[in-house]
């Protein structure tokens, strides 16, 4: 089946699930405009590797620039003239947002705000927010339902997260902008950031590092492959939200199969056939004690069944960790 928008504009195109969603967006032949300032959150070398794998799934022009950069980003919107927009640039991760707080609002607030806003001058049709399953926080509530009004965020990164999903309401319903919201449950597969754990457990275990386990190991992740999350990113941008109200809408992609940690540490013990040496180490703050994504909802509206197992995405990606390029790991 085609898309149902041609000119399409993606940030965050050359990190981790971006790349994966690039390729994916062109063979399905998009018109397809890759906006990323290659951020030295993580080695930069990473992600000029990914946009290599991007080009052999087919040819996008390519922007350097910073999505916080008003005057910039808009020059790039007024030529690219996208009918749709899937924004995935975002600063990541829990606990540098502790340590940062003013900088995960620059580029998750700010700068969702800034495409937003030239999505209403430039009249795009679809707009789909990547947000995070950890706008939930230390919700009570398991598994995690969209339609949970008690969101209890216990970290910058979260709050920042959760400020663009009001933002992105806020312009549906000004401008009847169609927007969809989708929280990602912990995404990992081929090309995962390596200040991940999954990535960073399979790098000490690889290595005979000690593995830090914060806590009893008791807490759990509903882990989802890359490929399941990037099946959702394309259904969302085909899905129409109902005529009722503003055009908004929330959804969840997990595997809706939370890990504890002491299972991820053994699965990956089997798959990498050698022995993790584990370094137990406090409860670090800003981390939730659990996520678990009730995805009824997508599955309904969205056609969203995911389909990998933990076992056999954690075989995809130590099989990618072992034949990457050295460069990549730099």
């Amino acid at each position: 089946m085609g898309l149902r928008f041609q000119r399409i504009l993606l940030t965050g195109g050359a990190g981790f699930i971006g790349s994966h969603t690039a390729e994916a967006l062109l063979r399905q032949g998009a018109d397809l405009t890759i906006v990323d300032n290659l951020d030295e959150f993580y080695a930069p070398s990473w992600k000029r590797a990914n946009l290599k794998d991007v080009q052999a799934a087919g040819r996008f022009a390519f922007e350097e620039v910073d999505i916080a950069e008003y005057d910039a980003l808009r020059d790039v919107v007024a030529r690219a003239r996208p009918e749709a927009i899937i924004h995935l640039a975002a600063r990541a991760g829990v606990r540098p947002s502790i340590e940062q707080p003013r900088l995960y609002e620059r580029v998750n607030v700010a700068a969702t705000l800034n495409l937003l806003d030239l999505a209403r001058e430039f009249h795009v049709k679809h707009f789909v927010f990547g947000s995070s399953s950890s706008v939930y926080g230390a919700s009570s509530r398991a598994p995690f339902r969209e339609d949970e009004v008690e969101l209890k965020p216990i970290s910058p990164y979260a709050a920042t997260k959760l400020a663009g999903e009001m933002l992105s309401y806020t312009y549906a319903h000004l401008y009847a902008l169609p927007v969809i919201c989708l929280r990602f449950f912990t995404v990992y597969g081929p090309r995962q950031r390596p200040d991940l754990a999954i990535h960073k457990f399979t790098a000490l275990i690889e290595s005979g590092k000690p593995v830090p386990v914060f806590g009893d190991g008791s807490t759990g992740r509903d882990y989802t492959f890359v490929d399941d999350i990037v099946a959702g990113v394309l259904a969302a941008l085909a899905y129409t939200p109902p005529p009722v109200g503003a055009p908004f809408d929330i959804f969840n992609l997990g595997n809706s199969h939370p890990v504890k940690l002491n299972e991820l540490l053994e699965t990956l013990e089997r798959v990498t056939g050698k022995k993790a040496l584990r370094e137990p180490l406090p409860l670090q703050p800003g981390d939730v004690p659990l996520t678990w994504a009730d995805i009824s909802k997508s599955a309904r509206l969205l056609g969203y069944h995911p389909a990998t197992s933990l076992e056999a995405g954690l075989h995809k990606f130590v099989a990618w960790y072992r034949a990457a390029d050295p460069q990549r790991r730099a």
